[in-house]
């Protein structure tokens, strides 16, 4: 099985806000398709278990210049498969970044720019001002007809989730694995891209060619929790 919907999701970034009395918060961001289309984005930012802290990498210095087909792209949601598998993410087959630099870091810390919220914030915050351009990897869900959106009240709802690896999982999300589908977010700003990667600590990094936990590797590699909770 694979998640639903995979594709990756271009436009600009008019909202953000980060959520911390929710049992499943994320940081919600507000964006802009094709034609003035609305959608929101959910990143998690905690397990929806308690038992798995997010990991995260952030790149403010992406190499983009093998991104070539992503800026010739029109606004709007594309869906990904083997016909444009090219542009899709996966965290182990790409190559896209080093896993043991991902760390894990709470949803809810007092104080400024130190909790996840507070990181996602700082970037999509700079890209509303910048009005720069978001590509968003993840599932597409919506549109739900005569429903507004539950956290920014344009109608219908509609948007982007599982904005993080999608593959390792064992136990109820062992559904959603598979290659090249992972989630992420890339930010055009004018003088750089940023890239911003998130992967579950309960992962494993050692995968099939269908996204299924195998037997550990190495120590870059591994299981970086033994907690199955999302």
């Amino acid at each position: 099985m694979t998640i639903k919907g995979y594709g990756v999701l271009k436009g600009v970034a008019v909202d953000g806000k980060g959520e911390r009395d929710r049992s499943t918060p994320h940081y919600q961001i507000r964006m802009i398709g094709e034609e003035n289309t609305e959608y929101r984005i959910a990143v998690n930012v905690m397990s929806s278990s308690n038992e798995s802290e997010v990991l995260y990498l952030v790149d403010e210095q992406y190499d983009a210049s093998s991104i070539t087909i992503l800026p010739t792209m029109s606004n709007g949601f594309t869906h990904i498969n083997k016909n444009n598998r090219d542009i899709a993410l996966d965290y182990i087959r790409g190559d896209l970044f080093d896993p043991s630099k991902m760390v894990p870091l709470p949803h809810d810390i007092s104080g400024p720019d130190n909790d996840l919220n507070d990181k996602l914030q700082n970037y999509i915050g700079r890209a509303i001002k910048e009005e720069a351009t978001i590509y968003v990897y993840g599932s597409e869900w919506g549109p739900e007809k005569n429903r507004p959106d539950k956290i920014f009240d344009f109608e219908p709802g509609r948007g982007v989730h599982n904005v993080h690896m999608n593959q390792g999982n064992e136990g109820r999300w062992k559904v959603d694995n598979g290659p090249w589908q992972d989630g992420g977010i890339l930010i055009q700003f004018k003088d750089k891209w940023v890239a911003i990667f998130l992967a579950f600590l309960s992962q494993s990094w050692c995968t099939d060619d269908k996204g299924h936990p195998t037997e550990v590797c190495d120590h870059t590699q591994t299981k970086l929790a033994v907690s199955t909770g999302r």
